[in-house]
């Protein structure tokens, strides 16, 4: 069985039958021990039935003993060899199984951590989760051909060659079953591959639809529109279940099929046998013995039916898994150095977007402010390189540095970035192991001291996927912790203060500030408490540069601007100071807070707000 640090090989992905086959390839060995096993396990129940009609012809109807206790030594001897040879064969294929199922999971994952950003760009969350959740199962399943499959077509021809020797018509009728069974049950088949694909395309979209509900519950409440997501989902619950009901058809017609066929099949061949002793032209034994081939013969017919049935639903979750597999990551057009294509700067420099005429000057605190979000995000996803861009950096192309260097010093933080589940610390350190001291000053600089000291084990707490256990404001303070204590050369932050009410906004902007001394960064906002604090500030109008100074300055002179950061439409100045005024008046005093020791209050005064912090070192502990 594939090791967990095991590589699990390059995928066949031109479809869903050759992914099934990829994976039988990938333990060839093991596959054909399960097909021998099988094989010799049902080859021996139907031998059982000729010892028996050996044990009456010769031993039971004559007289003799001693052939009656040889052939009862023989048929008990093939039972308990049959018994050992059955636990193998289920041994050796729930090592197919699971090899197939944790060779899938590895696939999977390795594929959507290559794809990075570009997953949630190119599949639905609710696909990858139901892949992870079913489809892993349903192939894994669909591998049980290797070995009851093989094993009942094998059985099938011997016990046709041992009816051949006590009758040709009998073994005619054996040999034509399997024909009718494939022409009953085929259509069937294909039939099921539809739905089932249909089936799987709906509960990717419910899931997506649950997963929708879960993270934005108390907004949909806020607005008012709960009642009209609970309609849809409503709506898409029942054509979910119209359609399981479809798949449902089908799955119990092909599974009376193979609980009727078989039993038709037996009464059919017990009839032609019984007929045939009648006339004499069969003994009691052999009559016997035809009777228990076919009784042995009802399972194998089950095993192909049901095999048919595994397939299909195999194929269609193959195919799902494959679908995933074509996805490509971003495209790295960078080639390094050599080739004519310089490597990353040396030293912080300059950022330019061409496009939008946004530059970015290094070790400075850059805000850009737009009325419509989507015109900022595409700045920060071309400075970032996370798409088409003709970017510069330091007079380079960005798309012509390596993509991992780009990505080792350029981080772009999206206030809806994922959270993952674990403690905080985790959450907020992620795999670098960062020290004691460095998470305690990322979760001083974000503010998030008092989402620790809320929490009931501190840094230990759990936190749930997506972090739905904290509010949204705690969420995006977690966020900017992360990224903060990823220190990373250039921070392109997407409103990381949005959620947050103005005491704690006036916390973060001043700190942030303070954090990102010397280093480069950029905020997308359009809040006059972090506003203030920016060296430079870029005012877009329909995704270009329209005006770039200081805060202040763009209050006086640009009306847009006024209107959009103050949210008021009169144009005076008295809007302006008071603006100014306050940001000034909110920074003074969170410095005079922090300036006050709140680490061991009087009686009966309580530490609250963002700023009423113990320190660093404190907030770990």
């Amino acid at each position: 069985m594939i090791d967990a640090y095991e590589d699990p090989g390059t995928p066949d992905s031109r479809g869903g039958w050759a992914y099934l086959a990829w994976l039988v390839r990938c333990q060839p060995w093991r596959a054909l021990a399960g097909a021998v096993l099988a094989s010799v396990w049902m080859v021996l129940m139907a031998v059982a039935p000729y010892l028996l009609s050996k044990a009456v012809d010769d031993g039971l109807e004559p007289g003799d003993t001693t052939a009656l206790a040889g052939w009862t030594a023989a048929l008990f001897a093939v039972g308990a060899f049959n018994a050992w040879v059955s636990i193998m064969r289920h041994r050796t294929m729930t090592r197919v199984r699971m090899d197939g199922y944790l060779r899938t999971t590895k696939v999977v994952v390795g594929h959507t951590l290559r794809l990075g950003a570009a997953l949630p760009r190119q599949a639905e969350a609710s696909e990858v989760v139901t892949i992870g959740v079913s489809d892993v199962h349903t192939i894994a399943g669909a591998l049980t051909v290797i070995g009851p499959g093989v094993g009942s077509v094998v059985v099938y021809v011997f016990v046709a060659g041992l009816l051949l020797s006590v009758s040709p018509l009998l073994a005619a009728v054996v040999l034509l079953g399997m024909p009718v069974v494939a022409v009953l049950v085929g259509p069937l088949m294909a039939r099921l591959q539809g739905t089932e694909t249909e089936y799987r395309e709906r509960q990717g979209v419910l899931t997506a639809r649950i997963g929708d509900l879960a993270g934005g519950l108390r907004v949909l409440n806020g607005l008012g529109g709960k009642e009209l997501f609970a309609a849809s989902f409503d709506r898409d619950s029942q054509r979910l279940r119209a359609q399981g009901y479809r798949v449902g058809a089908v799955t119990s017609w092909m599974q009376a099929l193979g609980v009727g066929l078989p039993t038709l099949f037996l009464a059919v061949v017990t009839w032609l046998a019984a007929r045939l002793a009648a006339q004499g032209d069969m003994t009691v034994g052999e009559l016997v013995s035809v009777y228990g081939y076919v009784a042995v013969l009802i399972g194998p017919v089950a095993f192909l039916v049901d095999m048919g049935y595994q397939l299909s639903r195999g194929v269609v979750a193959a195919r799902r898994v494959v679908r995933l597999l074509r996805l490509e990551p971003a495209a790295d057009s960078g080639t390094g150095t050599g080739t004519g294509v310089a490597d990353a700067p040396a030293e912080p420099s300059v950022l330019h977007d061409p496009v939008s005429g946004v530059r970015v000057a290094p070790g400075r605190l850059t805000a850009l402010v737009c009325a419509r979000h989507v015109d900022v995000t595409a700045v920060v996803d071309r400075l970032g390189r996370y798409g088409p861009t003709d970017a510069t950096w330091g007079g380079v192309r960005l798309d012509a540095v390596p993509l991992d260097q780009v990505r080792d010093r350029i981080l772009v933080a999206d206030n809806e970035a994922d959270l993952f589940a674990g403690s905080l610390r985790e959450v907020v350190g992620g795999r670098r192991g960062p020290s004691p001291a460095d998470v305690g000053r990322a979760v001083r600089a974000a503010a998030a001291d008092d989402i620790v000291r809320g929490l009931p084990e501190g840094l230990e707490s759990p936190v749930t996927a997506q972090g739905r256990s904290l509010s949204g404001g705690q969420r995006q303070r977690v966020r900017l912790a992360r990224a903060l204590l990823a220190d990373p050369g250039t921070l392109l932050a997407v409103e990381p203060t949005s959620a947050l009410d103005a005491h704690t906004e006036a916390a973060v902007a001043r700190r942030l500030r303070a954090a990102r001394t010397g280093r480069t960064t950029v905020v997308t906002t359009t809040s006059p408490l972090l506003l203030a604090q920016a060296d430079t500030v870029h005012y877009l109008v329909d995704g270009k540069v329209a005006a770039t100074g200081h805060h202040h300055d763009l209050l006086e002179r640009e009306p847009g601007y006024r209107a959009l950061v103050a949210r008021d439409t009169d144009d005076t100045d008295d809007m302006a100071d008071t603006e100014a005024t306050e940001a000034t008046d909110d920074t003074a005093a969170t410095e005079a807070t922090d300036d006050t020791d709140l680490t061991d209050p009087a009686p009966g005064e309580t530490n609250t707000g963002a700023d009423a912090g113990t320190g660093a070192e404190e907030v770990v502990r």
